[in-house]
């Protein structure tokens, strides 16, 4: 998981086609990568991948960064107007977790992503 930079709300429902082409691109130059599912909030993405014991897991992350954020950038020009500095679209990080034995329960929490739930209604009696 990894958010933009400012938490900025770019990734609008046009744009997430673009991330995953890119994303999907870049897997095909690394194919031991392979992105199981993924998905995406207006701040945030969420990839469930793997990752061969190879190759660590902060220059997988890092080539799908910085090669998404070269594609965004040039195809939305909305998004070049944001961040107008050459250092990417990306904040600085990354969080990753190994999964265990809730595999399906993580996955179904990624699907989730961008979906509002449904308000609660308090009961007081």
């Amino acid at each position: 998981m990894w958010g933009t930079k400012g938490r900025r709300k770019i990734l609008q429902a046009y744009v997430l086609p673009e991330l995953k082409k890119s994303l999907f691109e870049t897997c095909k130059k690394y194919p031991t990568l392979w992105i199981e599912t993924m998905n995406t909030d207006q701040d945030h993405v969420h990839i469930q991948m793997e990752i061969p014991s190879n190759i660590a897991v902060s220059d997988a992350v890092s080539k799908l960064k910085a090669n998404s954020s070269r594609y965004l950038r040039a195809k939305f020009k909305f998004i070049r107007e944001i961040y107008l500095e050459k250092d990417g679209i990306w904040s600085v990080g990354f969080f990753s977790s190994t999964i265990g034995l809730n595999e399906s329960q993580i996955r179904k929490y990624i699907e989730w992503q961008g979906k509002k739930d449904k308000p609660q209604r308090l009961r007081l009696f």
